[in-house]
């Protein structure tokens, strides 16, 4: 039984009523209504439990996580900057390196942060980013604010902090442009940025970076808003306040409404987060004074004559404008300031009552080195751009006659020579086949000193020919005083040895530092306006360029000087000298007196004054009266009306005419007024005594008798010898109109000219011997030259 129940129990067990029923089971009954489940049934079953939506939530966070880790890790700290935001200032100044004359370039000033107040720190950190020095780079819930503004297109910059600004304006390859992508990027170079610079790092380039308005960078601002001679290390709170409120909305007006709220926030904000420093400030701060904002061009007036000659020059030596605007570089110049007002007063004042038909250029160089301290060339840059001194290029006329003598003396002749006073010799000379006669009588004969103060073609043109090597001579000795190469072989080739007597063009800066020979011991100096370039840093990148060199013996330049002195004593500039003060030089007129000039010297400096004359016409011939001393191209006064002309055909043009005065008037009287400024308060130098150099040379022979050596052995002596009337050695004309008189045996002259249709004289006060050069090139302003 155990053992059979056992079995049983082990098998199957079986109901309890079939087993009473002893019969066979009963048929399923039908079936019943479903049993409910636990987790209910229907939409339900499509719901994920909440243990799989963390799974998911998990993945999608990890997934995110290691995309961010791998953006992170591949985006790489910029090291290009943006030129805009390094871009600086250049400052040229005049020669004291102190005086500024102007500024170029985007207004920008970079500075070290020590030299930034603690004020402009405190309240930019203030106004832009209160947690800036605990921070990583980045806000969080700034963050989240800036990318909910960008995904709905608003501001973009809202909620950045101090180094995402800096990134984005500094550095270069961070776009500006609206877009999540660009905002995540920047994220990225922030936090990054964080961990590569200090914190003063990036303060110092956000401070020196950001837009303030008038002026980028807090040191620009500074003196933009407050006065140039406020600095940003000079900053009050309230200004630091006022410069911070700007950095939102830099384009705001000084004081319009909004910036004074915003101004006041920042003011509260300096109160609460360092109250031991600003707690008072609530109560005192007044909103600043700033000063007019002046939007004028600045190279107006002058400045802008000095600015383009100092970008000339430094753009050959690889140094572009381009470069000068956005290198903040320090560009002393050798211009003097007083010296630079004393030649527009010179000229303006001689100029006085002229029309704007006259033209007028003054160039002086200190003969010593070259520097050009002054020049005048005109009233305003801005309507007028010309340049007379650098740019007007004129036939020298007798003013080029001293470059004949210093190749005469150094060729060894001497001042003791005779030399034609009437007809050349030979008579037919290259250039003149035809002769050429001076305006009066001087004798057959005069000696050198003679032949220069009272300014003789015919001895000149002579002395030319004489040289060893004749015109060769002149054209080696003038190149090497500066004048430009091409232009003298030119003027040989089309007029021969009318260049002796001035034919080639010059312009007045050529002038004055040619002169120099004489007044610096027969070196010439190459004429230069820039002393020297700093950079940012202070190093010198750009030195001063005088190249120097020898073109006469010192002796040459003593006895070429005692002759140009008698100029002025009692030659064509009589009685327009210096006073007590040594001083030399020599006029010069053209044919009609188309051009004019005095170029004179003292041992401190050589100044050139030229003038001439252009008058406005119309293809019909009528005269126009000239804009800003320009030919206008168009008709009426405003150019935007004009439809039928343009600068390529234009409604007038220049033509040069008579000025009705030589270089014995406005030009020598201009010079003498800037040379009375120019030494004012400084010593009398001498000049070197008389070399007496070489041997005489008489091309003609000596008068009868020969005149007899003062007691000093000097036979040029104020008493001229030589003179027809000795009562009247200037022979009593200083002006046109002079007739003309006997010519000493030559042929009669009639007509004031030559066969071949060149002028005889005229020179310098008409009567006094000649010194006129061949008809002028056409009109005025020679471009390209």
């Amino acid at each position: 039984m155990s053992n059979q129940d056992t079995m049983v129990a082990e098998g199957p067990r079986r109901s309890r009523r079939r087993a009473a029923q002893s019969g066979p089971p009963e048929p399923p009954g039908p079936p019943g209504p479903p049993k409910k489940t636990r987790g209910g049934g229907g939409w339900r079953r499509f719901v994920p439990s909440w243990k799989v939506i963390v799974a998911g939530v998990v993945v999608i966070m990890a997934g995110l996580f290691g995309m961010i880790m791998v953006a992170y890790a591949n985006t790489e700290v910029p090291t290009g900057t943006q030129d805009a935001a390094t871009a600086q200032q250049s400052t040229i100044y005049y020669s004291d390196g102190k005086r500024e004359i102007a500024r170029l370039g985007m207004k920008r000033e970079s500075v070290k942060l020590h030299q930034m107040s603690q004020t402009v720190r405190d309240a930019t950190i203030a106004i832009e980013n209160q947690t800036f020095y605990e921070d990583s780079g980045i806000s969080i819930p700034g963050m989240v604010r800036s990318l909910w503004m960008t995904a709905t297109g608003q501001q973009l910059q809202g909620a950045s902090t101090i180094t995402q600004q800096m990134a984005r304006n500094y550095f270069d390859g961070l776009s500006q442009e609206v877009s999540i992508k660009r905002k995540v990027n920047e994220i990225f170079v922030a936090v990054k940025l964080d961990d590569t610079m200090s914190k003063d790092e990036i303060l110092q380039t956000y401070l020196n970076t950001v837009n303030f308005g008038r002026a980028y960078g807090v040191q620009a601002a500074a003196r933009a808003y407050f006065g140039k001679h406020v600095t940003a290390a000079k900053l009050t709170p309230e200004q630091s306040a006022y410069l911070a409120a700007r950095i939102q909305q830099p384009n705001w007006q000084a004081d319009e409404p909004a910036l004074r709220a915003r101004f006041k926030n920042v003011i509260d904000n300096m109160a609460e987060l360092w109250p031991d420093k600003y707690g008072q400030l609530k109560q005192t701060a007044q909103f600043p004074k700033t000063t007019k904002y002046k939007d004028s061009n600045v190279l107006g007036g002058l400045k802008g004559y000095m600015v383009e000659e100092v970008l000339r020059e430094l753009e050959p030596r690889g140094l572009t404008s381009d470069e000068i605007e956005s290198g903040g570089y320090k560009i002393v110049t050798t211009f003097d300031k007083d010296l630079m007002q004393a030649a527009k007063e010179a000229v303006t004042t001689t100029m006085r009552g002229m029309n704007k038909e006259f033209h007028a250029g003054l160039a002086a160089v200190d003969p010593r080195n070259g520097r050009v301290v002054a020049f005048y060339g005109g009233s305003d840059y801005v309507t007028d751009p010309w340049n007379e001194p650098f740019e007007s290029k004129k036939q020298a006329a007798s003013a080029f006659k001293p470059y004949v003598l210093a190749a005469w003396l150094q060729a060894g002749y001497s001042l003791k020579s005779y030399v034609p006073g009437s007809e050349t010799v030979p008579e037919k000379i290259p250039g003149f086949e035809r002769g050429i006669r001076n305006s009066h009588n001087v004798g057959r004969a005069v000696d050198v000193v003679k032949a220069t103060a009272d300014s003789v073609n015919t001895a000149f043109v002579s002395m030319a020919y004489a040289l060893p090597n004749k015109i060769d001579d002149l054209k080696n000795l003038v190149e090497a005083a500066g004048f430009n190469q091409k232009d003298m072989e030119k003027d040989i080739a089309d007029h021969q040895y009318q260049f002796a007597i001035g034919s080639a063009p010059v312009t007045p800066v050529e002038q004055a530092a040619g002169y120099a020979i004489f007044a610096n011991g027969g070196k010439y100096t190459r004429y230069h306006v820039v002393k020297e370039v700093r950079d940012p840093t202070g190093r010198v990148g750009w030195r001063e360029q005088m190249v120097s060199k020898r073109v006469v013996d010192p002796g040459v330049a003593a006895d070429a000087t005692v002759a140009m002195q008698a100029v002025l004593q009692r030659g064509t500039a009589r009685g327009q000298g210096l006073g007590s003060r040594p001083a030399a030089g020599k006029t010069g007129t053209n044919n009609d007196e188309n051009g004019a000039w005095f170029v004179g010297y003292t041992p401190q400096y050589s100044t050139a004054v030229g003038f001439y004359r252009e008058e406005c016409r119309t293809k019909t011939g009528k005269v126009v009266e000239p804009q800003h001393n320009n030919c206008p191209w168009y008709r009426g006064k405003d150019p935007a009306k004009e439809k039928k002309y343009t600068p390529a055909n234009p409604y007038t043009t220049p033509y040069e005419v008579s000025l009705e005065f030589e270089g014995a008037g406005p030009p020598t009287a201009a010079w003498r007024k800037f040379m009375l400024l120019a030494h004012e308060g400084k010593p009398i130098e001498q000049f070197p005594q008389k070399a007496e150099i070489g041997t005489p040379e008489n091309i003609v022979p000596s008068p009868t008798p020969t005149p007899t050596p003062s007691a000093d052995d000097d036979p040029f002596t104020d008493d001229d010898p030589f003179a027809d009337d000795p009562g009247n050695s200037d022979n009593g004309c200083l002006f046109p109109p002079c007739g003309n008189t006997d010519n000493g045996g030559g042929p009669p002259v009639d007509d004031g000219t030559t066969d071949d249709g060149f002028p005889q004289g005229g020179d310098d006060g008409g009567g006094l011997g000649g010194g006129v050069a061949p008809a002028p090139r056409p009109s005025g302003r020679i471009e390209g030259q």
